[in-house]
């Protein structure tokens, strides 16, 4: 993508487009890292484990500031 597009060619501003996509990442590696814990129980990592989980942690954090700065921007 150009760096100078700002949403002619979306239909979505830029910082918009960038919030969304952050938040669904944010929500996406939680996910992920649900099956990372998984493994790391299963092979009694727990240290790889609770590394895990805090990251975890923090996607979710980072995925719920994501939706609330969204409904606050666009609406409902």
């Amino acid at each position: 993508m150009s760096s100078t597009e700002t949403g002619d060619v979306t239909g979505t501003k830029d910082k918009h487009y960038d919030l969304l996509w952050f938040t669904e990442q944010s929500l996406s590696n939680a996910l992920r890292l649900q099956t990372y814990i998984q493994d790391a129980e299963r092979d009694g990592d727990s240290e790889l484990a609770d590394f895990f989980r805090k990251a975890q942690h923090e996607s979710q954090k980072g995925g719920e500031q994501g939706k609330a700065l969204l409904k606050a921007r666009l609406g409902s």
